[in-house]
């Protein structure tokens, strides 16, 4: 049986009582090669349209990918990995010198602070030792006055004495001045004057009170009486 509309043969029926086709697939079958084209052997020819636009799209995609391989801008437009790793070493590096030189600062500051701390410790003490000395040189001048005088004695001796080897073993107390000595302005004070045929040069002829020297700091100057050359 033919179909006048489409000039294909309905092969519902193999007319041998055979199995038979199903229309609805025979027609699917029909519509997937409609619009093929085929040659004179029978096999199948692109359209030209095809040919042409699957010509163009291979062009295309090498173009782009010649233009990505040979552009170096799109290498040098972002940093490559070991570029960064580079700069940030180097960013590290600087940061570290700089934290040594803090550092090194910072110890030097200590280190200046810790000496002159030292030093003024040391002052402060010896400060503190010449004004202990100096209050209690009228003191020390009633034991040598008393002791002159011969009234030293007994428990004022004993006490005296311990007051005086604390302040010479502790504090370093030096008495000087005696009669005899060649007088000296940076040591001496001179209180009063004579002329005498007995000496060559200016020298002590009576200490009216003595000096007193805490190591090299002189706490008081011996006062005394000077003969000079006649």
């Amino acid at each position: 049986m033919s179909d006048e509309n489409t000039g294909r043969t309905d092969n519902t029926d193999n007319g041998d009582g055979g199995e038979q086709i199903d229309p609805a697939l025979a027609d699917a079958v029909d519509s997937a090669f409609d619009g093929v084209v085929l040659d004179e052997s029978g096999n199948p020819v692109a359209p030209a349209g095809a040919a042409g636009e699957a010509g163009g799209s291979e062009k295309a995609e090498k173009a782009g990918e010649a233009e990505a391989a040979g552009s170096p801008e799109s290498e040098s437009s972002e940093p490559s990995e070991l570029e960064r790793a580079r700069a940030e070493a180097a960013q590290a590096a600087d940061d570290l010198a700089r934290a040594r030189a803090d550092l090194y600062n910072l110890q030097q500051e200590y280190q200046g602070f810790v000496r002159r701390s030292r030093e003024s410790a040391a002052g402060h003490r010896e400060t503190g030792q010449a004004a202990v000395v100096e209050a209690l040189i009228p003191v020390l001048d009633e034991i040598e006055l008393a002791r002159q005088h011969g009234d030293l004695t007994g428990t004022f001796e004993t006490t005296a004495g311990k007051l005086e080897t604390v302040l010479a073993d502790k504090f370093g107390l030096v008495r000087f001045g005696e009669a005899g000595e060649t007088f000296d302005p940076t040591i001496h004070e001179a209180l009063m004057a004579t002329e005498s045929d007995e000496v060559d040069e200016p020298s002590i002829a009576m200490v009216l009170q003595p000096g007193y020297r805490l190591g090299e700091r002189i706490v008081r100057a011996a006062r005394v009486q000077v003969a000079n050359p006649a």
